[in-house]
């Protein structure tokens, strides 16, 4: 049999996608998990249905989900096990709507039968059933709104209700024009309340010790339903809507994107992608430049647009001097019926004072504000398509250069590897930081096949003419525990030189290991530190750790795509091959 052209596979894939996307409203529009949750909320007797933000606010104080500090935000802790994801305890329901699409050789795509999630479904709106008061928010997901996805939240938490209030969308009035306007997404959070695990044994997880785990994060994408049982970490929340949009929109030839956007005063637009601890949200916070947004955005033919209305941001070492943006927007002062920031796990004393590098609590620590706070934001949270797209790694290694250019098919590359060293705090159980690999800089929430996010971006780069560069916030001189980390204002300096064109018309030199550009100029960074082997007092040191990483990059490869028919002229770029 003749080979099949790799543009065919893309177009008989969007086509399927097109024809199954028919299959799945179908199945929506007869969904019992849904009515179940409709007859839930019209017969509970304390329902709150879309509460005023500040009435929330003043609910999650009485309630002493959070304490209300002497600045204004709330400040709330949770259990050990909630200070970050669980992603072996996130699921995504077999379905035959969705199956085929769903990449079951990635990790992070963990399948749950639909009995077990029906099972926890009932479960989850029998509890909430008897709680004394329970609320519920409509909002939606992105900015756009020939896309934008209504979801409504039904949790028995004030605090958890807010988060939605910070972090999705308000309801807009020309929600008609959407393409999801009748296909919303609903969502059940019991933060604090535990899965009997004697129920499911057998069924979920099983821990170390022998037990089952007694906390499910759940995604039906062909019922349109997700589930956070267990979990008090709000980012639970926030990422379950992330991976749902990550599925829905390349149904309609959108690609999602897990980065950062902002705009310059000539409207020249810009994406950060990177993994937590990358520094994607605070180089994008920059006054001198309008944020769009700094974590899930979609890019269509008209350009980009936010998902979100707020922010998630680290604190962990937060500097007010290098983050003043991030730190203004947590920390300003105002009562707190008018600010309602949530502090979460962040080492705060009873006095109001806090210490933000004080990690005993967790490395995670996080705030929730809305994007309003940020003194220089583009409150439309739209814009036109980028002009550059800035791919962050904190190489641990220090063997990556502090910039690189990159080409449309190196692009693709490292959009498919998403290489970075996974930082301490950003899932639970993660101590120092580890090597590894993310697809798509958001492996965790990026559940279709690799082929159609890859060719996606790749189409969208040959339409539009983004520049790309790779931009090491990591190491240098040496790896992680020898060398040292990039200062953030040595990284802005980069960042600045990428978005200004400075980096243009310089003269670069090949990294063939990589298959990398390293300019031998860049304004505001020492000329020395660009090829990072100068950086080494060892160079056999740095040629050992180099190898061993360009190594590691192609057995990678091979194993996670290998068989997912990936162009050739893509896969040539990949470090060590």
């Amino acid at each position: 049999m003749a080979e099949i052209p790799d543009n065919f596979i893309q177009y008989v894939y969007l086509l399927i996608l097109k024809t199954k996307k028919m299959d799945t409203e179908k199945a929506h529009n007869n969904n019992e998990l849904q009515q179940k949750v409709f007859n839930l909320v019209t017969n509970h007797s304390n329902a709150i249905l879309n509460p005023d933000r500040k009435d929330v606010i003043k609910e999650a104080v009485k309630r002493r989900e959070a304490l209300a500090c002497k600045q204004g935000f709330l400040s709330t802790l949770t259990p050990p096990e909630s200070t970050g994801r669980s992603p072996r305890d996130t699921l995504i329901v077999l379905n035959r709507e969705t199956d085929e699409f769903v990449d079951w050789d990635s990790p992070n795509n963990i399948p749950i039968d639909r009995e077990t999630f029906e099972m926890l479904w009932d479960d989850a709106v029998s509890v909430l059933e008897k709680k004394r008061k329970i609320f519920v928010t409509d909002r939606t997901i992105g900015a756009d709104s020939s896309y934008t996805l209504p979801v409504r939240t039904v949790t028995d938490k004030a605090l958890t209700s807010l988060f939605t209030l910070n972090m999705f969308r308000p309801q807009i009035k020309d929600i008609h024009k959407s393409i999801y306007c009748d296909k919303g997404f609903t969502i059940l959070v019991l933060p604090y309340d535990k899965i009997d695990t004697q129920r499911y044994s057998a069924r979920l997880r099983q821990l170390p010790n022998g037990k089952t785990s007694n906390m499910a994060i759940v995604m039906d994408f062909g019922r349109r339903v997700g589930l956070v049982y267990g979990s008090a970490y709000a980012g639970s929340v926030k990422k379950l809507m992330f991976t749902v949009m990550n599925f829905y929109l390349p149904f309609e030839n959108i690609l999602p994107i897990h980065c950062s956007a902002n705009e310059g005063k000539k409207g020249d637009l810009a994406l950060f992608l990177g993994l937590s601890g990358t520094g994607k949200t605070t180089l994008s916070a920059e006054p001198g430049r309008s944020l769009i947004g700094d974590d899930e955005h979609g890019w269509n033919d008209k350009g980009i647009a936010n998902f979100e209305n707020g922010c998630y941001a680290k604190l962990i070492n937060l500097d007010k001097t290098k983050e003043p943006e991030i730190y203004h927007a947590v920390f300003h002062k105002d009562h707190y019926l008018e600010h309602g920031a949530i502090v979460e796990n962040a080492m705060i004393y009873l006095d109001s004072t806090f210490d933000l590098s004080d990690e005993r609590l967790t490395p995670n620590s996080r705030a929730s504000y809305p994007l309003s706070f940020l003194s220089n934001v583009k409150l439309s949270a739209k814009g036109g398509h980028p002009k550059t797209i800035v791919f962050l790694t904190a190489d641990a290694n220090g063997v990556l250069p502090p910039v690189s250019r990159l080409n449309q098919e190196q692009a693709m590359l490292w959009f498919l590897m998403g290489y970075t060293s996974k930082l301490a705090g950003t899932e639970t159980g993660v101590i120092e930081p580890i090597t590894t690999f993310s697809r798509f800089f958001g492996q965790p929430f990026m559940p279709l096949m690799p082929k159609i996010y890859s060719e996606l971006l790749g189409n969208q780069l040959a339409k539009h003419k983004a520049k790309v560069f790779l931009i090491n916030t990591g190491w240098t001189g040496g790896p992680y525990g020898v060398g040292e980390r990039i200062d953030i204002n040595l990284t802005r300096s980069i960042v600045n030189a990428a978005l200004d064109g400075k980096l243009d018309d310089v003269e670069y030199s090949e990294n063939s290991q990589f298959h990398l550009e390293i300019p031998n100029f860049c304004p505001g960074v020492p000329a020395v530190m660009l090829n990072p082997i100068n950086t080494w007092a060892d160079k056999d040191k740095y040629r050992e750790k180099s190898s061993k990483l360009a190594q590691e990059f192609s057995l990678h490869f091979d194993r996670a795509y290998g068989n997912k028919r990936i162009a050739e002229e893509v896969r040539i770029q990949c470090p060590g091959k």
